[in-house]
């Protein structure tokens, strides 16, 4: 069993102890991971980027557990394989931002 899937197991008991399955629709889990997403965001909304770097690791740890669990809540309920859609994501990013002209850059793929 992959780190991955012991973390959604987890996920999944506690949630079902609680009987909160109910909730847990594809909208209302992507939703929830976005509402999260967005309170991580605000550790850093109006700071200047000295004080991000300086942001409070154990608000950082909360917020990002929570895009986290909810993220892999989603990739369970759909039985996606999290090692395997983060190494073909890298591999497809690999063909859209060829090191020789994206090394240094910002821009997008089809600015190149």
């Amino acid at each position: 069993m992959s780190d991955f899937n012991m973390l959604i197991d987890e996920l999944v008991k506690f949630r079902d102890a609680r009987q909160w399955k109910q909730f847990h629709n594809t909208k209302d889990l992507a939703l929830a991971l976005s509402i999260e997403a967005a309170e991580l965001n605000e550790l850093f909304l109006w700071k200047p980027i000295e004080e991000c770097e300086k942001v409070d690791r154990e608000r950082l740890k909360e917020e990002l557990a929570d895009v986290f669990a909810y993220s892999l809540l989603l990739a369970g309920k759909h039985d996606l394989d999290v090692k395997e859609i983060v190494l073909e994501k890298i591999r497809k990013n690999n063909e859209k931002y060829p090191v020789d002209r994206s090394k240094g850059s910002a821009r997008k793929y089809n600015e190149l």
